[in-house]
């Protein structure tokens, strides 16, 4: 099991390249998360809906994702209260109160089972933690770190960030607020993302085992150009240094409540491109390009964008930059948005941005989860593309639609410079994005260019995470370490 120090220390990362190592030597390897508190969510094979970091690892293992390997995902939806997806379908939405003191047990349950599915079909599986281990004020009801430690039998690796600083008090302020039994799970450490001579580090490290008697297995570096998608919003820091190039700037609008912000991880790797997210209209500026991305609560991230300026400034650069919406992106970018549920607040009905003025939208309680193929219409052209949609409602409108499905059906919608559509993973089709890319390029007499497929690109990360793992962690301490402790919690 991957623990962490606290948030976005690197546990999925561990996990993920925990996860191709033992698949490459040869163990059918699987991952898990009891419980995942995450608005950027992967679809299975099946239409059920997981946390992305399980479905990011599973690829990595080289397997299909399952709902067991993250049967609890929690996504937040305002301050107290977050909606309950078990095993990929919505349970309901609760306060934070209501889900610790009355669903604990039946969620327990649910996670013991889950476990013991991907034990009877899995030579190894490679648990990720959430948060840190020591949050003594939630502990006696926890679900997701030393309770589900204790359910599998597992030992521990605890994992820090040096690049925040504070590394050693971290790691030692972790082990000293764990209990004495929850201290022996722990079989040792790893220290992510170091930057600069490794010489300088190593009296520290020698230190930190001496003190705390836990083996230090290596030390990683920071490693650069990973596309690999984040878990949830505390990922959003990568981008800002992210992009090799200033020739076409694109803008994504950061809501408060921004979900499956991942679409846009292929763009990020394009070479002229540079990618940056936006909190207010003054830091708009006049990109080339504006993606308006998923929701948790659409009418409430549109209250953001009027409180923000956005509506005006948006409808300024129509006619000259291309906008995008993605989901509830491409909800707020119609008329009207009907609530008469309450689905995701009071407001029975909301005005839109009404880029769309025909589109019309009402909210239900029905989720809408299901991997999706058609073909786009692009300046003549036919392109074949896919995705996945994740939405809470269905849309109408009498516009020219942009995507016809495999189905039949339509989805989307493009008028002008302004086009929006339900299908999350757009940009990730290749000859999509190449075509539409080179479309800014030629108005900006910019050279054309094709790049390689981002599939190739995520494999190459998957190869270079796991190649860094094995060259900086000490993988026969690290394997021996865990028999032994293996073998010590079994003796218990």
């Amino acid at each position: 099991m991957i623990q962490g120090t606290h948030s976005d220390a690197g546990k999925s990362m561990t996990a993920a390249a925990l996860c191709r190592i033992f698949a490459e030597d040869g163990w059918k390897t699987a991952p898990f998360k009891s419980q995942n508190m995450a608005l950027n969510s992967y679809i299975t094979k099946d239409g059920k809906e997981i946390g992305r970091a399980q479905g990011v690892q599973a690829e990595a293992a080289g397997i299909e994702a399952t709902t067991d390997m993250n049967p609890i995902l929690i996504k937040p939806s305002a301050e107290a209260s977050a909606q309950i997806v078990v095993h990929g379908r919505p349970l309901r939405t609760m306060q934070a109160g209501e889900y610790r003191q009355d669903y604990y047990e039946t969620g327990l349950k649910v996670i013991e089972q889950a476990y013991r599915n991907l034990e009877n079909n899995y030579e190894r599986i490679v648990i990720e933690g959430a948060g840190s281990p020591a949050e003594i004020n939630l502990n006696d009801r926890e679900l997701v770190n030393m309770k589900v430690a204790e359910i599998a039998d597992s030992p521990v690796i605890l994992v820090s960030d040096i690049d925040r600083g504070g590394v050693f008090a971290s790691i030692v302020g972790t082990l000293q607020l764990l209990t004495e039994q929850e201290r022996r799970r722990v079989a040792g450490i790893i220290i992510n993302k170091f930057r600069g001579d490794i010489s300088l580090l190593e009296p520290g490290m020698d230190w930190l085992e001496s003190y705390t008697g836990k083996p230090v297995f290596g030390v990683l570096p920071y490693i650069e150009d990973l596309a690999l998608e984040e878990e949830d919003s505390l990922g959003l820091s990568k981008y800002e240094s992210a992009g090799s190039g200033e020739e076409i700037d694109i803008a994504v609008i950061s809501y408060p409540r921004i979900s499956n912000y991942t679409d846009v991880d292929p763009l990020v790797h394009e070479p002229d491109c540079r990618v940056r997210f936006v909190r207010s209209a003054s830091d708009l500026g006049e990109p080339d390009l504006i993606i308006l991305p998923g929701s948790k609560s659409t009418t409430a991230d549109l209250t953001y964008l009027r409180e923000k300026g956005f509506p005006d400034k948006l409808q300024k650069l129509q006619n000259k930059t291309r906008i995008v919406g993605i989901c509830g992106g491409f909800q707020m970018l119609g008329h009207t948005i009907a609530d008469p549920e309450g689905v995701e607040s009071t407001e029975r009905e909301t005005s839109g941005l009404s880029f769309f003025p025909t589109m019309y939208t009402q909210l239900s309680r029905e989720k809408v989860t299901v991997h999706a193929a058609g073909k786009l219409h692009l300046d003549g052209k036919s392109i074949d593309v896919k995705g996945y949609e994740i939405h809470m409602g269905l849309t109408e409108h009498q516009e020219n639609p942009w995507i016809e499905k495999a189905d039949g059906t339509f989805d989307g919608i493009r008028n002008g410079h302004t086009a929006g559509s339900y299908f999350h993973g757009l940009f990730h089709n290749d000859e999509w994005r190449h075509a539409y890319l080179n479309g800014i390029r030629k108005e900006k007499n910019l050279p054309s260019i094709e790049r390689p497929q981002f599939g190739t690109i995520r494999e190459n990360s998957f190869q270079k995470l796991a190649a860094a793992f094995r060259e900086h962690i000490d993988m026969e301490k690290l394997e021996a370490a865990m028999l032994h402790h293996r073998e010590e919690l079994c003796d218990e």
